[in-house]
């Protein structure tokens, strides 16, 4: 019997099977790399097509607007657009204006403005064909308005993309509950607005549509991520839109675009057909509200949602009308304030701006009562960052596949895609020399169980009722704190997510937010940045002066802030902060 040779079995082996598993190795690599290459093909394609129905509504609408001047030679836009949305309701009403007029001369503004700012997503032309509707039912508190949405809000046969290619080339089988009662009310949805990749930062840039930019200077993110919306009522091109905010994304397009911006209580305004990036996150709910260039504007479109087929339309929202008589009340309010949040130290124009607003309050009669934050570097850190980011980002970057990343995103994609683990170790490394940084890197990876989870939810809840005591021990009525500004330079929103605790604040507490302009960046502001130090003196510290250097004459905001469902209370006191700034301009005049 021949001997086992072991050694020539394996030579056999080797000498026969090389070649094969030389060419199953090749052949597996060759069949990856056409698959990725195919996969980029249909990316490409799908952003190409995007960008195609985009570019054909544009068209549209021009031709349309160019038609209706051509069929109405005395046809004059300026005089509509630089209209208030109060007056503009007046005139539609009596008929001194017609639903077209409007209609064509804001399509033909915001064509203007999308040129310039690069803010719209695409054009509804349903809206010429909702004309005939509106003028055969002249009703509606908001009959004939032209009302611009964001991307993410359903409108049917669109795509609510939230900047994403998976969400590309589905489009919306109905309209959102907000787009029903809007058109009930006599509104024309005319256009979509563009937002950041994700929605999930507060720039305004994603790879299908491109960077929005700010219209008061076109070097500046218009904030986002109802960016959009922010430039292109900034820019004069609508007179009301629609927005979502889950940590300050309708205040802060608000406030770096110089509009007013409104979150309202979540839950008051349906947000049924909504998409988003990040569904089934409770931590800290979203609100959609308002943006618009004045507070009775914000005020007359929560009057017009707060009706009777949203609360037909969505069950699950509380059946309270808008109650006017708050809003219009004018007794003296006790005002809470604050000029630091004891995280990061405002911009010198944010500092100055509340002051001045505090001062104008005090004038008037109303008291001012000193109110701080409650332990919000922990609250920001464990409640609001942890709450959001529970799963570590896992469908937040599931969402992001396969789209290219977009630069705005590119630290929040490099920090969520890497293993936990090695997070963690640079957490660790970095807690003594940046402990703010560290505390957020290990907050993002999210919890480690269920348990953990519901920890969180009942110290939300917690922290929540301990609030409103310490509001119900200084007995306020209202709450006045500065807002992030001025906008931004490009790239920084997405490394600054420490700039946030102004705002998240009020979405961790759920009590409704609102911002108004009250004056803009000075040469003395400017110069003042050189011996900015911040609350901490780290990276990011040195990063938020970087990020508003060359700001002078943008606008800067500070922001309103009631108890939850008491958003007429808010608007009251968001309505009086912006007629005690006019009436000190107009003084100042003279």
């Amino acid at each position: 019997m021949a001997r086992f040779n072991v050694q020539q079995l394996v030579l056999d082996l080797h000498i026969n099977w090389t070649p094969v598993i030389a060419a199953t190795v090749c052949g597996t690599g060759a069949l990856y790399l056409f698959l990725k290459w195919r996969n980029n093909q249909e990316i490409q394609k799908k952003i190409l097509n995007a960008r195609k129905r985009r570019d054909a509504s544009l068209l549209q609408a021009e031709q349309a607007v160019q038609q209706f001047k051509m069929q109405n030679p005395d046809f004059e836009s300026s005089s509509i657009v630089s209209l208030s949305l109060p007056e503009l309701t007046g005139k539609l009403k009596d008929g001194s204006l017609q639903p077209d007029a409007v209609l064509y001369a804001l399509m033909e503004k915001a064509l203007e403005v999308n040129k310039n700012l690069n803010c719209s997503t695409e054009f509804l032309m349903e809206s010429v064909a909702q004309l005939e509707d509106i003028k055969t039912q002249k009703k509606g508190l908001l009959y004939g308005v032209p009302i611009s949405i964001k991307d993410n809000v359903s409108y049917e046969g669109h795509d609510t993309s939230c900047g994403v290619v998976s969400k590309l080339g589905q489009p919306a089988l109905v309209d959102s509950v907000v787009v029903k009662v809007l058109k009930k009310q006599g509104a024309i949805p005319f256009i979509k607005t563009n937002i950041p990749q994700g929605l999930l930062n507060y720039d305004c840039s994603n790879p299908i549509y491109g960077q929005t930019l700010n219209p008061c200077n076109l070097q500046k993110s218009p904030g986002g991520s109802s960016g959009g919306e922010g430039a292109l009522i900034g820019g004069g091109g609508s007179f009301l839109g629609i927005g979502t905010d889950i940590a300050g994304s309708i205040r802060i397009p608000a406030s770096f675009c110089g509009i007013c911006g409104f979150k309202p209580t979540a839950k008051r305004i349906s947000a049924r057909g909504i998409s988003s990036c990040i569904k089934g996150q409770n931590s800290v709910l979203p609100s959609l509200g308002p943006l618009a260039r004045d507070v009775e504007s914000l005020a007359l479109c929560m009057q017009a949602l707060l009706c009777q087929d949203m609360f037909s339309l969505d069950p699950t929202v509380p059946p309270i009308p808008f109650n006017q008589e708050v809003y219009e009340s004018s007794e003296p309010l006790r005002i809470g304030y604050y000029e630091n949040d004891g995280y990061l130290q405002p911009s010198p124009s944010m500092a100055r701006a509340f002051r001045e607003t505090k001062d104008l309050l005090e004038r008037a009669g109303h008291t001012l009562v000193p109110f701080q934050p409650l332990r919000l570097y922990h609250v920001f850190h464990e409640l609001t960052l942890r709450g959001v980011m529970a799963d570590g980002g896992r469908t937040f970057i599931s969402q992001l596949k396969p789209s290219p990343i977009d630069p705005c995103i590119r630290n929040q994609d490099m920090i969520l895609s890497t293993p936990g683990f090695i997070m963690r170790l640079i957490s660790f490394v970095l807690k003594p020399f940046c402990p703010r940084m560290s505390a957020t890197i290990d907050a993002t990876h999210g919890v480690g169980s269920v348990a953990e989870l519901w920890r969180i939810h009942a110290n939300i809840e917690g922290y929540i009722q301990e609030v409103i005591a310490e509001w119900r021990r200084l007995n306020v009525d209202v709450l006045l704190c500065p807002m992030l500004g001025p906008a931004y330079n490009f790239t920084y929103c997405g490394r600054l997510n420490s700039a946030l605790s102004y705002t998240s604040l009020y979405n961790l507490l759920n009590f409704p937010a609102g911002v108004v302009p009250v004056s803009a960046v000075t040469e003395e502001d400017e110069a003042q940045l050189s011996q900015y130090t911040g609350v901490h003196g780290d990276m990011w510290d040195k990063l938020f002066v970087k990020a508003v250097k060359g700001g002078v004459g943008l606008p800067v905001t500070v922001q309103c802030v009631s108890l939850p469902w008491q958003d007429e209370m808010c608007l009251r006191f968001m309505r009086e902060v912006e007629q005690l700034t006019a009436k000190n301009k107009l003084t100042r005049k003279y």
